[in-house]
């Protein structure tokens, strides 16, 4: 990253916070940790719904449309953990295998990098871990 890009990036950062703080003093220290418990899934025909048949009904299916949502939340990096376990959760539910998501991960290694994919593949552990326990 280039200076200028730095300081534009912290300006655009900054900027953030102070709106943050004049539109809602507590948005400022918002954390979406724990967001992802109030929630944990959808039923298989609400996904179907939502992500199946309402976005393209003659395109991807619930589950292909959670695993293609998966790659994008996995090069977004660390910063969508509580969207990626909730992704994880809805796709199995869907129909997705541990390994598929898995594969699915793996992928984007090449676009997002080794500390993204593996910080991914943690989170899809962890939701795993879930899943057996319940």
């Amino acid at each position: 990253m280039t200076d200028a890009f730095q300081k534009l990036f912290r300006q655009m950062l900054d900027q953030g916070q102070e709106m943050a703080r004049a539109l809602n003093p507590a948005l400022e220290t918002f954390s979406l940790n724990g967001f992802d418990r109030m929630m944990p899934t959808l039923s298989k025909d609400m996904m179907e719904a939502w992500f199946g048949r309402t976005f393209n009904r003659d395109g991807l299916d619930a589950k292909t449309r959670l695993l293609v949502t998966l790659g994008a939340l996995t090069v977004l990096g660390a910063q969508a953990e509580p969207q990626m376990r909730l992704t994880i959760r809805h796709a199995v539910e869907a129909g997705a295998s541990q390994r598929e998501i898995a594969e699915v991960i793996y992928q984007m290694s090449i676009f997002a990098g080794l500390p993204a994919m593996t910080k991914a593949l943690e989170i899809a552990q962890g939701v795993f871990s879930e899943e057996d326990r319940a």
